[in-house]
């Protein structure tokens, strides 16, 4: 079965849910599990991080309540780089190896739809020199979890997955009834995702040309880089991207209320927020320790880097967001400004882990002023304790009825 086929394999029809990016368990022969799997219905972070990783994580030691549990944090490079590589090829490089070892019989991941390069399109791949073919940034709900049958019914009993936070989550609540043998996950780290149909909207407001866009990624210079077909690259500050052009349900509810950022059900995440233009390991078990084993001496490795304050940058957000989550207009910033704030963010703005810190509040910000606005009755099962934390230093807590096992007086 190659990745050709497996293009072309039928999946089952979603079952239409509130809250719901489409992991694929809907769609297999038991769409009630998605009850028990969702992160967007109850999700129990504690119980699932002391499964995985032999304990939740512990806001004594440094950065694990925004990132999780981790054993080390690293700054890597793949060395040399891979061609075509969405950073360096570090996830693509271990799920290589995965194969080449023999560790995995099949590696579950994301490839380009064969008509829109932006489009992923569940697929199991075997033989390692099919992972090139999967490199690169997609966007837009895949159903990935879709596959865990057909894997299953192909006789694969080791696998390894490749996913976003969505995904793993689900993952990991099914990770008992699945039956492998072993199981390998490498999670990437996600805020907002959107329609493919969407994001091609966005790509027409960045370029003349969109459709020769080959490459875009969100840096951690606050700049977006776009590369195209004939080898130019252009970088756009974020101030500058045209937001305020986009619909306002562009993002879903879910991504705007998502509570994992960091992917951190995963044995190994695989980002580039604390990266400064490397990719930021964080190693959250023996397994992931195994994976990073598999290719640590092909990698520039160092310790990330911290510099800058992220509180005003965090306050500034969640003073626009409570007027985005009450339907006002946002103030925006005068043009004549723009490159100016432009050009002193990458400087004096929050860089390094700072900068991941930084996310990671926004994200918590983002996640209560969105259910509080739309979906109230939701934010007592949906909203985790570590999520509370990070908001309260800016003012935001929880009203009557919003925590578990309390309810609205009002």
């Amino acid at each position: 079965m190659d990745q050709a086929a497996l293009h072309r394999s039928p999946l089952r029809p979603a079952v239409p849910r509130s809250l719901c990016t489409d992991c694929g368990i809907s769609r297999s022969a038991d769409p009630g599990a998605c009850g028990r799997a969702c992160q967007f219905i109850r999700p129990d972070y504690a119980k699932l991080e002391a499964r995985v990783h032999g304990r939740s994580r512990d806001p004594a030691r440094p950065d694990e309540l925004h990132f999780g549990p981790f054993r080390r944090m690293l700054r890597a490079a793949l060395v040399p780089p891979r061609p075509g590589a969405q950073w360096t090829g570090i996830t693509t490089r271990i799920a290589e190896r995965l194969l080449e070892t023999g560790a995995v019989d099949a590696v579950l991941t994301m490839a380009p739809d064969p008509e829109d390069r932006w489009r992923p399109v569940p697929v199991l791949v075997t033989r390692p020199e099919d992972l090139a073919g999967c490199r690169g940034m997609r966007m837009g709900y895949a159903p990935l979890l879709a596959l865990l049958e057909p894997a299953r019914a192909a006789g694969h009993r080791r696998l390894a997955v490749i996913g976003i936070p969505c995904q793993v989550y689900a993952l990991r609540a099914l990770e008992a009834e699945l039956g492998f043998e072993r199981l390998y996950v490498i999670g990437t780290p996600c805020s907002d995702n959107t329609t493919t149909e969407n994001f091609h909207r966005f790509l027409a407001l960045l370029a003349e040309d969109p459709a020769t866009i080959t490459y875009l990624e969100f840096r951690a210079d606050y700049h977006v880089e776009l590369r195209f077909a004939d080898g130019r690259v252009k970088a756009i500050p974020f101030l500058q991207l045209p937001l305020s052009r986009l619909p306002g349900d562009f993002f879903p509810l879910t991504c705007r209320s998502c509570v994992d950022y960091t992917n951190v059900l995963a044995d190994l995440t695989v980002g580039y927020m604390a990266g400064e233009g490397e990719q930021w390991l964080l190693v959250r078990n023996a397994r992931g320790e195994e994976l990073l084993g598999l290719i640590e001496g092909e990698l520039r490795l160092s310790a990330p880097g911290s510099a800058g304050k992220r509180q005003g940058a965090v306050r500034g957000f969640l003073a626009n967001t409570k007027r985005a989550a009450g339907g006002l207009p946002l103030r925006r910033m005068p043009a004549w400004l723009r490159p100016l704030v432009g050009w002193l963010m990458p400087r004096i703005g929050p860089r390094g882990l700072e900068f991941a810190r930084a996310r990671l509040e926004m994200k918590a910000v983002e996640t209560v002023l969105h259910l509080r606005r739309e979906v109230p009755a939701r934010m007592k099962s949906m909203i985790p304790p570590h999520v509370w934390a990070l908001v309260a230093p800016y003012g935001l807590a929880p009203r009557p009825g919003e925590r578990p096992g309390t309810r609205d007086t009002g």
